[in-house]
């Protein structure tokens, strides 16, 4: 197994060393968790961090976090899987979160949900083979007053309609 500072240089498991945008992208990682002093208690918003600089969360970055924060690497992945805004897997340039809590729900968020799908050709977990978009099921999103609500990164699309889902994506092409 290389050693996390290997990693950390931008050197994987296989030996390769990482192209220079992903040491920069790690040292961005390395200065978040030295402004949380290494807490233990920082590891959500070093996830955060991570995921933002990198698209998902890879296992070297799991590891590294881990290391970084002397957690057990089982604790790390617990808190990666149980909240739901972490990815373990790559993401699309745009990410859409179809609010499925109750007020969308009973104000049609299954039907907006199965628009996109119809639309992108996925189903929620999945991206599109272009890397366009990533397609996702929130329980909340707090604008219930809109409901039914769809969040494309972090713009809220309110008071939705299946006949307007091609043209609010089509925004994002």
């Amino acid at each position: 197994m290389t050693s996390l500072s290997a990693v950390h240089q931008g050197i994987s498991r296989s030996g390769v060393v990482a192209a220079p945008y992903e040491q920069a992208l790690f040292a961005e990682l390395q200065m978040a968790v030295e402004f949380y002093e290494r807490a233990p208690d920082a590891l959500i918003q070093i996830l955060h961090r991570a995921q933002e600089l990198f698209g998902y969360l890879r296992e070297d970055l799991v590891e590294y976090i881990a290391h970084e924060l002397r957690l057990p690497i089982s604790r790390v992945y617990g808190v990666i899987g149980f909240y739901s805004f972490f990815s373990r897997v790559p993401q699309g340039k745009h990410t859409i979160n179809v609010c499925t809590g109750t007020a969308c729900y009973v104000r049609g968020a299954e039907t907006i949900l199965r628009s996109i799908e119809k639309e992108l050709g996925i189903q929620p977990g999945e991206t599109t083979a272009d890397g366009r978009y990533s397609l996702r099921c929130a329980r909340c999103v707090g604008a219930c007053g809109l409901a039914p609500v769809a969040m494309v990164g972090d713009h809220v699309h309110g008071h939705l309609r299946s006949s307007e889902i091609r043209k609010t994506l089509k925004a994002y092409k």
